[in-house]
């Protein structure tokens, strides 16, 4: 299964989403970042995948995540990010030993995962979406300097929903996302040993194997 960063982007960043309780969402939309009821003592996960985060929110009626966010990053921000990552599972092509990378897991203020990817149908893709868990000073980094805007997507979250549910065939136009070009090295952290032939969100085709770990998201 293909692992490869899938997302919207333009020359001056990256769209990541993050669900959240509407206090939380509201506090950040008026002060065009994170404020009152986000822990900056957390790990917070950011998913550049619009398919997984209605997947993991549930179009936004899961409980905590009644609230979607879309979330713009500078490039050089979102690199930093990437550069400092660490696998949620064990990768002998990465480490050259399990203890080394409990240690490296354990130190880290990034850690990413790959899970299998969604469609707006939530139907799973023959390719992996990735997550990215932030904490410490990345987390600190990314409130205050490398967020550059926040937009509620919520409605097209629920939009989508309703049409699923209703059994339609057409529904509403999907963030338009695209591979993201990496450095080799950081291709090597991320454990991209493949490339991916470039497939639609709403593409239904293909199971998925389970992802390796589960963790706490939010």
């Amino acid at each position: 299964m293909s692992r490869q960063i899938i997302a919207e982007f333009d020359k001056d960043g990256i769209f990541v989403y993050q669900a959240y309780k509407a206090s939380t969402a509201d506090e950040a939309l008026r002060k065009g970042t994170f404020g009152k009821g986000f822990n900056l003592d957390r790990m917070t996960w950011i998913k550049p995948s619009f398919g997984w985060m209605l997947y993991r929110s549930r179009y936004a009626t899961k409980h905590g995540n009644e609230r979607i966010l879309k979330i713009k990053l500078c490039h050089e921000g979102f690199q930093a990010i990437l550069g400092k990552g660490i696998p949620t599972s064990f990768d002998p092509h990465i480490f050259e030993s399990s203890y080394e990378w409990r240690e490296s897991l354990r130190r880290s203020e990034v850690r990413y995962q790959w899970d299998p990817d969604r469609d707006l149908r939530l139907h799973r893709l023959e390719r992996r979406a990735l997550q990215l868990g932030i904490r410490g000073c990345v987390v600190r980094r990314y409130v205050d300097t490398w967020i550059i805007s926040l937009e509620d997507v919520t409605g097209l979250a629920h939009a989508i929903k309703a049409l699923v549910d209703r059994g339609s065939r057409q529904l509403p136009s999907a963030p338009a996302e695209r591979p993201y070009d990496v450095s080799a090295e950081l291709r090597r952290r991320l454990g991209m040993r493949d490339q991916l032939t470039p497939t639609a969100l709403t593409d239904d085709s293909g199971d998925a194997l389970r992802a390796e770990m589960e963790v706490r998201q939010h």
